[in-house]
């Protein structure tokens, strides 16, 4: 096939980047020809933001570049990862025009939520959830505790759902979860055209040797990560360290309280690299994941059971779907520390079942997680949607 791949680079680099990455490596090293198209929002610092709030909601700019890309060049499927806020929901209008069939990944709750995160204030909120326009979201300021910003969010999704742009000029959306997709047509999405398919772990991290000596967390240091409710975990468990990966706004106040409560069995490391961090991965017993907010996915927790590696979670999202409980690790009521705290006790005092369950781990990584797996799930949603739209063009004939 010969793919164009668009997507729209965050300030700062993330989990969708990375799988925008590996996924076009992947197509090409099956032997698709692939072609990249994509923004980057380190210019937004140099706009005003009367521009950026006119990208965001139609690029002119980037509409006439598709046109003519897709005028030189014959695409079988054109796969979009983010659109926001540079690229804009224009971009599709131009695929619709050259009659290109159209995939898109739902990487977050950005077509339902103006924040993406469908969080607020600490707490799961779907107040914006099926409104037009989503005001709930203005009001409290919800994207970057702006509301001016918030509002130009706001307007981009309320534009496109009067035109239809979700409904009509997307073939196949992928969830990365059933919980995702679920969320995704309450949300208004149409139900026939959403599809699982989960992110994948590339290259195997392999197998660890041994049980591990000390829990692990990876990721942002942030208020839905569920950090603080970790570490007042390891105020009173004793008997297995904590080492703590990652940067974000927390990270200050993580440092501050593991020093002002004397937490000598827990480690901030910040952030580290990826083959850092999978030598950190197999020398754990476990990973713990306290997010307590809705995870689409949970990169991470794939990556722990690559290695072998249990993971105890918050019983929420996307993670009470991956997390078997007492197969592939143990889940917990999210924020709850209590919760957490008898769940670690119990991950201490019973090495044999945990090493089982990081046996299991790894079995289903094998089974759902590795790139050739998801090589042939890629290829099939390509597929569905090529079909989708040869027989829509057929009907309209």
């Amino acid at each position: 096939m010969r793919i164009l791949l668009i997507h729209n680079h965050y300030q700062h680099s993330g989990g969708e980047d990375a799988v925008f990455a590996a996924e076009s490596a992947l197509l090409r090293e099956n032997g698709h020809e692939v072609v990249e198209y994509t923004e980057d929002n380190q210019l937004i610092n140099g706009m005003s933001r009367a521009a950026v709030a006119a990208r965001a909601i139609w690029s002119r700019s980037t509409r006439r570049r598709l046109i003519k890309i897709l005028r030189d060049i014959q695409f079988d499927v054109v796969h979009f990862h983010n659109t926001f806020p540079l690229i804009s929901p224009s971009a599709y209008s131009a695929c619709r025009e050259a009659k290109v069939p159209v995939v898109q990944t739902l990487h977050n709750y950005r077509l339902l939520c103006p924040a993406a995160t469908l969080f607020r204030d600490g707490q799961l909120c779907e107040a914006c959830l099926g409104k037009t326009p989503p005001w709930p979201g203005v009001w409290h300021a919800c994207y970057r505790e702006s509301r001016s910003q918030t509002a130009i969010v706001a307007g981009m999704l309320t534009v496109h759902r009067w035109l239809k742009t979700w409904q009509e000029q997307v073939d196949i959306y992928i969830a990365l979860t059933e919980f995702c997709r679920q969320k995704f047509i309450e949300g208004g999405l149409p139900s026939e055209k959403i599809h699982v398919k989960p992110n994948f772990v590339n290259p195997d991290p392999g197998l660890r040797k041994g049980n591990g000596h000390y829990a692990l967390f990876v990721g942002r240091l942030s208020l839905e990560k569920g950090v603080r409710t970790m570490l007042r975990v390891w105020q009173g468990v004793k008997g297995i360290p904590l080492k703590i990966v990652g940067d974000g706004p927390l990270l200050d106040e993580v440092q501050a309280f593991v020093q002002k409560e004397k937490l000598e069995s827990v480690e901030v490391l910040g952030r580290r690299t990826p083959a850092d961090v999978t030598l950190l991965m197999k020398g754990a017993k476990f990973l713990v994941f306290p997010s307590v907010w809705y995870e689409t996915f949970g990169l991470v927790a794939i990556e722990a059971f690559g290695c072998g590696v249990p993971v105890i979670a918050s019983r929420l999202g996307a993670m009470a779907e991956i997390v078997e409980e007492g197969h592939t690790g143990l889940l917990f009521r999210a924020g709850d520390p209590g919760d957490l705290a008898e769940k670690v006790r119990w991950a201490v005092d019973h090495t044999d079942a945990l090493r089982r369950m990081g046996e299991n781990a790894r079995r289903v990584y094998e089974e759902k997680y590795t790139k050739e797996k998801n090589y042939n799930m890629l290829l099939d949603m390509y597929e569905q949607a090529i079909r989708k739209a040869s027989c829509e063009r057929a009907s309209q004939k």
